[in-house]
């Protein structure tokens, strides 16, 4: 179902987490309103290396209207930490705020994660092993026995199988792609320690492989004239997730190129994009 309540939100910045002297913040969006409002933990894009917590506001905003608390979070990035310590940061984020869900007024056992390119490989790969004790590594500093499981995830087009968009930038390297191509090949140097890292902590590549991973329903949204996300990814990671039992829901955006709602919120498309986003979220945990 839908929800068609229209919430007032209160915006604000919270420091979740502290590396050395540098703070990371989230950008609460808060609906007024009794609650407990589920919560939806929010991953920018930016190849690993770029944006902030402010970047998917266009879709946080909508979303929190209906009635779902949203965090958009900072994390660190290169050159303040490679993988998996943005995972980390992640992890951390989904079990501090399970801990403060009076402070918050937010159900913990109503959590979902959606992620925007490379913050949607974060977001699945969190889903997927919240128990990774690679991920969860950071202790709480209360005595909450809260977990970093999520009940659904919102894949606004990943970067779903890092080791092949990787493979796949090299070899737009010569044509009339070839300045893209560098970008996302100097992001991946950046964030990557090694293409072994790359196929490691893959969703794609997981499945493959046969690992024993926990799999929330998932919502999938691309355009179809995405040129930083493979459609050839995609496929292999939706077949393999229904194969293991996963449920996913794919909607494609006829003409739309990649961070088409990061763009433009308000375009038709991406409109229609958001309002799929949050009538899944609500027939989830809603």
């Amino acid at each position: 179902m839908t929800n068609t309540v229209n919430y007032e939100v209160n915006i604000s910045d919270v420091e979740y987490i502290r590396h050395g002297d540098q703070a990371y913040l989230a950008r609460v969006y808060q609906p007024k309103g009794q609650g407990p409002f589920p919560l939806v933990i929010d991953l920018h894009g930016g190849a690993w290396c770029k944006k902030d917590r402010m970047s998917d506001e266009g879709t946080d905003q909508p979303l929190a209207q209906s009635g779902v608390v949203v965090a958009s979070l900072d994390f660190r990035m290169p050159p303040q930490g490679q993988y998996p310590s943005s995972l980390q940061d992640v992890n951390y984020a989904i079990r501090w705020f399970k801990s403060r869900a009076k402070q918050f007024n937010i159900d913990p056992k109503r959590v979902g994660i959606l992620g925007v390119s490379s913050g949607g490989h974060q977001a699945m790969l969190t889903a997927m092993r919240p128990h990774d004790p690679r991920y969860n590594s950071l202790p709480l500093k209360t005595d909450s026995a809260v977990d970093a499981t999520v009940q659904c995830a919102v894949m606004c087009w990943p970067v779903i199988d890092p080791l092949g968009r990787y493979e796949y930038a090299q070899s737009l390297q010569q044509g009339e792609h070839a300045k893209k191509a560098k970008n996302w090949i100097d992001s991946h140097n950046l964030y990557w320690p090694s293409l072994n890292d790359m196929a490691e902590a893959n969703p794609t590549r997981a499945l493959e492989r046969g690992e024993a991973v926990v799999m929330p329903p998932v919502i999938y949204l691309q355009g179809t004239a995405d040129l930083a996300h493979p459609v050839l990814y995609r496929d292999r990671f939706i077949e393999h997730y229904k194969k293991a039992g996963g449920s996913v829901a794919l909607h494609l955006f006829e003409g739309m190129g990649e961070a088409f709602i990061t763009t433009d919120p308000q375009s038709s498309q991406a409109r229609d994009a958001i309002a799929k986003i949050i009538s899944f979220v609500h027939q989830q945990i809603g």
